[in-house]
């Protein structure tokens, strides 16, 4: 099995540094055309399945680089961006930063002490459901010899490295978020998956990074 595993597009969001989580925000401009950059560059590589968030920014995305290929399409709940609450379409970052609590500068700094606002996930929470995603896709006998394209968000990517690489918690975001439609590759054998490459974008625009 191989996986080749997408993060989505450019949102406005993205750019404006705010936090998305599960709010179903679409792609920009920018960002579909990243993804059709990506599909280009992808267009011989015979995937047999795509594995997508049901999110809007992911499933574009994963339909753009899809392109005419008539394979099925599997939208998977678990590999939803990790949700924050309350706090979701707040600035993150930069001079606009107004979530008002400084306990969540641990989201990025210090991972494993992050706690979630209301309605959000902890990093406990959010890392448990992608590993149920991770057991089932590995360990899936229908997949062994397929090429799976699955579409993604930024913490998503990181929680799947993080497990694979198996680091601690405080490791999280150890390589930093990959940019926009960036694609890394994963070989699985026998369950056993292995890191071929990361973190590999088809384009040479500046992008958003987160």
């Amino acid at each position: 099995m191989k996986l080749y595993i997408m993060r989505h597009g450019e949102t406005d969001w993205n750019k404006e540094k705010r936090l998305q989580g599960q709010s179903d925000i679409e792609l920009n401009e920018f960002g579909r055309s990243l993804a059709y950059k990506t599909k280009e560059a992808l267009k011989e590589i015979p995937f047999d399945l795509v594995i997508t968030s049901p999110l809007k920014r992911a499933r574009e995305t994963a339909l753009i680089v899809k392109g005419d290929r008539e394979i099925p399409i599997i939208e998977d709940a678990r590999i939803e961006e990790m949700c924050f609450g309350e706090y979701e379409g707040l600035y993150c970052k930069g001079e606009k930063f107004n979530i008002p609590d400084e306990e969540f500068k641990k989201f990025f700094n210090a991972p494993e002490s992050y706690k979630a606002t209301r309605g959000g996930e902890n990093f406990s929470e959010f890392n448990e459901r992608i590993e149920h995603f991770l057991d089932d896709v590995f360990n899936n006998k229908d997949y062994q010899d397929d090429t799976i394209l699955v579409s993604v968000h930024g913490a998503v990517l990181c929680a799947i490295l993080r497990i694979i690489k198996k680091n601690p918690m405080k490791l999280f975001w150890n390589g930093g978020v990959h940019k926009n439609c960036a694609i890394t590759i994963i070989h699985v054998e026998n369950g056993i998956p292995t890191i071929e490459k990361e973190n590999m974008v088809y384009y040479e625009d500046e992008v958003a990074d987160w």
